[in-house]
Order: structure tokens, then sequence, then C-alpha cells
């Protein structure tokens, strides 16, 4: 089991990374962090933490080196960069690579980094920022087995769910799965609420009853609220989905999988972003299908208690046997 003494080095303190690294500072790890715009690396320093002025200072300073970053593009400045960290690595290292990223990409830093001796381990969380701060992300691993054992309190301090699946590129395939399924749910919700308002149906009776039905699923009971309030403030935005849409497809194209469903999902954002909506969550594909129904926008509604208003809500209590499928 790894040391609590081990030099933990982080890169990237965006959104996501501030709140990951913190909890391991306030857990008492010894952590460095290196971010060219260190907006969150203040409240880290409090709890004890340090800041590395460049990433060779973060290297020499660090053995376990985290990396949570926005795209392939910083991933491969910071490993191919001029000023990027391939030459400073040796067998003493383990980096922890946790965003989202390409598998090409993955399997050509996964490549130069084993020449330069150091270890790899691909670690891509599924999870909001409300989930990094908690520390509920679910981990999905994929290296070798050894890495992932030594690191393991660790990715649990970040996470209520940890997955190895493999070796080498799977848990890249696995993240880009996930978010195409999440891109495809918004999609067609957006386009069943429709259906149903244009039937006489409220969004929040029909949620109800999804939420009792075979279809029932734990990203529509997060969104609830969200999709009758009107409320489309990010977890995680429109841009954001359609760059994770093009990691898939642009995998899938290389792999020479037909990716029909997906491409056609893909241009319902493109649409959403061409009209201004790239900054706002990416379940506002509702809105977007209810204007080009014809239908009036509906106010957001809220109660002076916080929650929601349950007209038309169904009864809890119905019969198994009655109950909707």
């Amino acid at each position: 089991m790894m040391s609590r003494l081990e030099r933990i080095g982080w890169i990237g303190v965006g959104k996501m990374g501030s709140s990951m690294s913190y909890r391991l500072a306030r857990q008492g790890y010894p952590v460095t962090v290196f971010d060219p715009s260190p907006t969150e690396i203040e409240r880290l320093i409090a709890e004890g933490g340090q800041r590395a002025a460049s990433l060779a200072e973060l290297v020499n300073a660090s053995d376990l080196i985290f990396i949570t970053i926005p795209n392939d593009q910083a991933l491969e400045q910071i490993i191919f960069g001029e000023d990027g960290i391939l030459p400073a690595l040796d067998e003493s290292k383990l980096i922890i690579e946790m965003s989202t990223l390409s598998p090409a990409l993955s399997a050509r830093v996964a490549s130069a980094l084993a020449a330069a001796g150091a270890r790899y381990l691909r670690a891509p969380v599924s999870g909001s920022t409300v989930a990094a701060k908690d520390g509920k992300l679910t981990v999905l691993a994929s290296g070798d087995s050894a890495d992932y054992a030594a690191v393991l309190p660790l990715l649990s301090c970040l996470s209520a769910r940890q997955f190895l699946v493999g070796s080498a590129e799977e848990a890249r395939y696995l993240k880009l799965v996930l978010n195409l399924m999440l891109a495809g749910t918004a999609a067609l919700v957006g386009e069943a609420l429709t259906f149903g308002e244009k039937g006489g149906l409220s969004v929040e009776t029909m949620l109800d009853v999804i939420g009792e039905s075979a279809v029932a699923s734990p990203v529509l009971g997060y969104k609830r609220d969200m999709l009758i309030r009107r409320d489309f403030t990010p977890a995680f935005t429109v841009s954001q989905m359609i760059n994770d849409v093009d990691l898939a497809i642009n995998s899938a194209n290389s792999d020479h999988v037909p990716m029909t469903l997906s491409a056609l999902v893909r241009q319902r954002y493109e649409a959403a972003r061409a009209q201004g909506h790239g900054s706002r969550d990416f379940f506002m594909l509702l809105e977007q299908c209810e204007r080009d129904a014809g239908l009036p926008r509906e106010q957001p509604r809220t109660l002076a208690s916080g929650r929601l208003p349950r007209r038309n809500a169904v009864a809890r209590a119905a019969p198994a046997a009655t109950r909707p499928r």
C-alpha cells in the first residue's frame, strides 16, 4: 500500500482538478500543484499544499503525478511540448492521467512514457464538479494492476467507485462510451418530452412517471429539477459534450465502427452551439426541441421552500401491478 508520505504532484487545477487535489490535501497528503492559470491554488496552499513554478519543478518534487486537463492539446503540450515533462521522467515516476482524451493520444503517451521508464495509469473520471467536490466520482482505470493497487487509497479519497477495466486504453474507450450514452439520452429526452407536451402533458408529470418506470435512470433523477425549472446552469456544457462526441466519432472512424446515431446526435448539439448555447448545460436540448416544435418557452418555476410543485405528480403508492413500465 502506498505511504501517506509519498510525494504527489498535480497538473491542472481547474473546476475538477482543484476540488480533487484539495480533497487529498485535506486528508493530509503532501501535494504540489502546477497550473498556468492558478485561480484555485491559494485554497490548496492554505491546506499545506505547495506551488510549483514550472512543470520541471513539479516533476522533481513528485513521485506520483496526477493530470486533469481539458483536452488532447493540453496533454500533448504537457508531455511533448518544449517545456514538457517527458525529459524529466524515469522509473521512479507514476503518471495518473484523469481527463477525457482520445485513445490515440493516450496510446502515444503510453509509448513515450514506457520508453522513458515511467509508469502510466489511465484513470478518467465520470461525474460532475459537485461529485468531485464531494468525493463521489467514478474512476475508470486501465494500466498495470500493481500501479492501480498502489494508488487505490488515493483514488478512493477522490471517488465513490473505482473500476480497473483493462491494461491499455480500455478506460479511455469506456469513458467515451458513457458520454456517448449521456449525449444520446439528453437528445432523446428533449424530443420525447416535447412530444408529450404537445399532447397536453407537463414536463413534471412525465418525469414523475418516467422515474417510476422501466426507463428510469440516475441521470434523469439528477436532472429532474433542472428540466422543470428550465435552469440550465451547466454541470457539463453543450461545447464540452461536442468535444467528447467528436473524440468518440474520430476514434470510431479509425476503428472502422459506424456511428450513425451518434453522428445525428452530434448535429443536434452543433445546432445548439450555433444558436449561442454552447456554455449552457447539455440538457438544454429540451428547450431547443420545444422551440423547433413551436412551443412557447416555459418560465422557470420555484417555491419559497426551494422545492418544486408536485402538480399532476404520479401517486407514489400505486400498486406495483398498475405502475407504468
